[in-house]
């Protein structure tokens, strides 16, 4: 089933520079990776938030107020760290004039559902290989 949802930006109020633990970037993109459509809704419970992630942003959206985009974490550069356990260099776009107190839990809140969300997947299968016999044999 493909879910189609509509998100909409205020006026931006600020923006900073910050950076995000390789530990939650690379499992937000692993979980990415695997999510049908290119796009991934995470839900963060413990602040009634949800979560979009596409490859291009992520966004979070506070559910008791609609459709309005709160925060957006933007132009993420993997490509600038030394390590893959370095952190990640980003931008975050805030919507809203609580969105930098909103910006001191979510991080870590984030990192917890996407764990969850992990956790859901379903276990891998085991498999084996047949050999098949050659043609004409």
């Amino acid at each position: 089933m493909i879910v189609e949802e509509t998100f909409y930006r205020r006026d931006e109020v600020a923006r900073e520079p910050r950076t995000l633990p390789a530990t939650t970037y690379n499992l937000a993109h692993v979980l990415l990776t695997h999510a049908a459509g290119g796009c991934l809704f995470v839900p963060i419970r413990g602040m009634q938030y949800l979560a979009v992630l596409d490859n291009e942003e992520f966004i979070f959206v506070d559910r008791e107020g609609g459709r309005m985009i709160e925060i957006a974490w933007r132009h993420f550069r993997p490509g600038a760290r030394a390590a893959l356990d370095a952190p990640v260099a980003y931008e975050a776009v805030y919507y809203s004039a609580a969105a930098a107190q909103v910006m001191r839990r979510l991080q870590g809140e984030f990192h917890k559902a996407l764990v969850q969300l992990q956790g859901r997947a379903p276990a891998p299968a085991p498999a084996r290989v047949i050999k098949l016999p050659a043609r004409g044999s």
